[in-house]
């Protein structure tokens, strides 16, 4: 938030637009944020609230395929729908609408349809991507999803401002949060915001994966002067082990 402050773009969160309207050049628009109405003038307005589903007019009703909230319904183990030898993969069958998830339902059916011994996506550990600048991406749970859920938790961060590579490159803005099962030491969700966050949550994912701890990132030797330094650093700080903060 503050990246984006510092470039002159303001955040409103808990906030839901009532209306726009064009006024010659320029849109006004109406928005309740934390319920007192503020009204913005923009140049442009863009709509990217989220994805709906498109299944009407091409025969799935006569089909018989059943349908739930506008989306196609499947059984997740094998992606068939409750018609025989019909199956969905992708947005069509609902969230979380990613390009790699709809690759993976892919692959994942037609294992299925030729009778191999496949395992079944563990759709917990998605990895999603914003694709902005700063990038941004997440995998797992956020910290109030963990406690929520019964986990007693530990928290680690590091920030690419001590970081040697972020320094060099000159991207210095953003961190590294990572999620730990107190009890355990697995590892429930981590969040990047930065430099080529996109390329380094796959890192978490596969440790995710492995079900490994804080200690096995830790402990695994991480090349300097990398980005995915900061995943070492992030782990051994919530364990009170990281020396470079």
């Amino acid at each position: 938030t503050s990246n984006f402050k510092k470039r002159g773009i303001n955040i409103f969160t808990n906030s839901v637009v009532e209306k726009a309207e064009v006024k010659g050049k320029k849109v006004k628009v109406s928005v309740k944020v934390d319920n007192e109405l503020k009204v913005m003038d923009a140049d442009i307005v863009l709509n990217s609230i989220g994805v709906t589903g498109n299944v009407e007019g091409f025969g799935l009703e006569e089909l018989g395929i059943e349908l739930y909230k506008n989306h196609i319904k499947v059984n997740k183990e094998n992606y068939q729908t409750n018609v025989e030898n019909i199956y969905a993969i992708g947005d069509v069958i609902g969230p979380p609408w990613l390009a790699h998830v709809a690759s993976e339902e892919g692959i994942k059916c037609v294992e299925k349809i030729r009778g191999e011994q496949s395992s079944s996506l563990d759709y917990s550990k998605i990895p999603g991507c914003t694709y902005c600048q700063p990038q941004v991406a997440s995998i797992g749970l956020t910290e109030q999803k963990a406690v929520e859920e019964g986990y007693k938790i530990k928290v680690g961060k590091f920030p690419f401002s001590a970081s040697g590579k972020s320094s060099a490159i000159g991207e210095r803005e953003g961190f590294v949060k990572i999620i730990f099962d107190e009890k355990y030491g697995e590892i429930l969700g981590a969040h990047i915001i930065g430099s080529e966050a996109t390329e380094l949550i796959a890192e978490l994912g596969i440790a995710m994966s492995l079900e490994s701890d804080y200690k096995t990132i830790i402990e695994t030797i991480h090349a300097h002067p990398t980005l995915s330094e900061s995943i070492m650093e992030a782990a051994a700080n919530a364990y009170g082990e990281s020396i470079h903060i």
